[in-house]
């Protein structure tokens, strides 16, 4: 199951069904992620290995909206409170899931460091590919014609700059990362 790009820039369908799939993997492990022999850190790798390998797949050409980043945040915070499972209140001692603020302190999110990062590695690749290959005019080429009405939406290159500007390294560009092979594997 791979991607298909389409001629208007939403991957809501996409993640729709990533998520599904993510899901579907996230029951199959479900006794596995929900054991309380296993230690925590091995149930972050099996989260880490077959759930949000499953979910990320093709994560490196999505430019997402904030839905889109709220809906994956949501699912990442599901599958990290079952792999936490509930705490009891101190002071009455019932059960209550974990709030956001505590997953956060007990461990820090990965899946949009790694879809950035794969994002980086990936605009590197698509920028040393050249102009004459289809995939490099499918991201990065503007395309013609009359736009819609409205605040355009955001492009995959925008998305490299948003990344590039976030790790401190706001004055490069795409090609810029292609050319600093030293530099693009430190970021």
């Amino acid at each position: 199951m791979g991607t298909t790009p389409k001629n208007q820039n939403s991957i809501q369908k996409e993640i729709k069904s990533r998520l599904q799939l993510g899901n579907s993997f996230r029951h199959s492990v479900q006794t596995l992620v929900s054991s309380s022999v296993l230690p925590k850190n091995t149930k972050i790798k099996i989260n880490d290995i077959v759930i949000l390998s499953v979910v990320m797949y093709g994560g490196e050409t999505w430019s997402l909206t904030l839905m889109e980043v709220r809906r994956l945040r949501l699912f990442e915070n599901r599958v990290l409170r079952r792999i936490f499972g509930p705490t009891r209140e101190e002071v009455t001692g019932e059960w209550r899931k974990i709030r956001r603020e505590e997953l956060n302190d007990l461990y820090s999110p990965r899946l949009f460091r790694v879809i950035k990062s794969r994002r980086m590695r990936w605009a590197e690749h698509v920028t040393l590919m050249g102009e004459s290959r289809n995939i490099y005019r499918v991201l990065v080429v503007k395309s013609e014609g009359k736009r819609p009405l409205g605040r355009p939406r955001r492009r995959w290159e925008d998305n490299i700059k948003m990344d590039l500007q976030e790790v401190g390294c706001g004055f490069m560009d795409r090609i810029d990362l292609a050319q600093d092979k030293d530099g693009s594997r430190h970021l």
